[in-house]
């Protein structure tokens, strides 16, 4: 066994990513915090190739070096735009046909694992603030409210954990490997 060199990854390049097919997947970023979570949002983008990323309220943009520093140059390649607030982007994407669904822990949320996404469907996932968690005006709004199965104590992870988890599984289940 060896590690693969970079020429053996065979990366595309920014112009060719842009140009490629993407993801039927969009990511909503509700006021985060963290401008290492929003640099990892972007790195996790262009991974799985999302459509989009938007970066809400208080939510830091590109360019800024500690978003830099996690996305390792993917806000160049991921497609992002802001919106002052997460319900006018809510608003725009089911205008444009998406299937909204927040990463959050309700009394009614469905788990991960449970939830089957529609083939043919476009889904947006709404990652919310570190301490406040998705807007209650957006969860009101959205399609449904997953949850991530957890065992231990602290009952939350961090946003950058989680949306890996997240995306990972949609795009399994929506069959884009």
């Amino acid at each position: 066994m060896k590690k693969l060199s970079m020429e053996e990854l065979e990366r595309v390049s920014v112009e060719e990513f842009k140009e490629m097919e993407k993801s039927p997947l969009v990511l909503v970023m509700d006021n985060i915090r963290s401008l290492n979570n929003v640099g990892s949002a972007f790195r996790t983008g262009d991974a799985f190739r999302v459509e989009k990323i938007f970066l809400c309220g208080i939510t830091g943009t590109p360019p800024h070096r500690d978003i830099q520093k996690t996305a390792l140059g993917a806000t160049e390649s991921v497609e992002w735009e802001y919106c002052l607030n997460t319900m006018l982007a809510i608003e725009k994407l089911k205008a444009e046909g998406y299937q909204i669904c927040a990463l959050e822990q309700v009394d009614r949320s469905v788990m991960l694992n449970e939830f089957t996404p529609e083939q043919g469907k476009k889904y947006a996932l709404v990652f919310g603030n570190e301490v406040f968690g998705v807007e209650e005006e957006v969860l009101n709004a959205c399609d449904a409210v997953l949850e991530i199965p957890q065992l231990g104590t602290k009952h939350s992870l961090n946003i950058s954990v989680s949306l890996g988890i997240a995306v990972w599984d949609l795009m399994v289940k929506l069959e884009q490997f």
